[in-house]
């Protein structure tokens, strides 16, 4: 058996390998124990993370940024305070994007993708 024989067994013994691998167990989430705290956390991350907070955040950046360039001469307080509404409405809106973007969760690659790297 010469050497490019046995690279097409080694390739062909890998493509069966990837087929045989169920999809599920590639795609397997955690979840975590019954704490009693855990309810009352998912239901802030959904409140923090859902469409509301992200249209939020769009209107706290804009007036935020309203009022730092056309609020004319600002005391410390309360300037601090609108670059707090400010960069809370960046975090949020951040993290919506990136999601939006690319995905919250575990992507199941194509079979055509795998079997092209291969």
């Amino acid at each position: 058996m010469n050497k490019h024989n046995s690279k097409l067994l080694l390739g062909l013994a890998l493509v069966a390998l990837v087929l045989m691998i169920p999809e599920t167990s590639i795609a397997s989430t955690g979840t975590g124990g019954s704490l009693p705290y855990e309810s009352w956390l998912s239901s802030l991350q959904s409140s923090v993370t859902g469409p509301v907070a992200f249209s939020l955040s769009i209107i706290g950046i804009v007036i935020a940024g309203g009022v730092l360039i056309f609020g004319g001469d600002l005391n410390g307080f309360f300037r601090s305070l609108i670059f707090l509404v400010l960069v809370m409405a960046l975090l949020i809106g951040a993290q919506n994007m990136m999601s939006n973007f690319f995905g919250s969760g575990a992507e199941i690659a194509s079979l055509a993708i795998v079997l092209l790297a291969v």
